[in-house]
């Protein structure tokens, strides 16, 4: 996972400004990550894990 991942929701949050909350890219790590800016790379299993 790298940034490059994130050029979507980058151009995304640009185009709403402040109603941009969080972005999530979902792939199949093991861990959460931050890549600022509210922009977040999480496992795609934990759609079904509960913690």
């Amino acid at each position: 996972m790298t940034s490059v991942d994130f050029r979507g929701l980058r151009k995304l949050k640009e185009g709403v400004g402040k109603r941009f909350a969080m972005g999530v890219v979902l792939y199949d790590g093991e861990a959460t990550a931050s890549f600022g800016d509210g922009l977040f790379a999480v496992p795609i299993r934990s759609l079904w894990e509960i913690t």
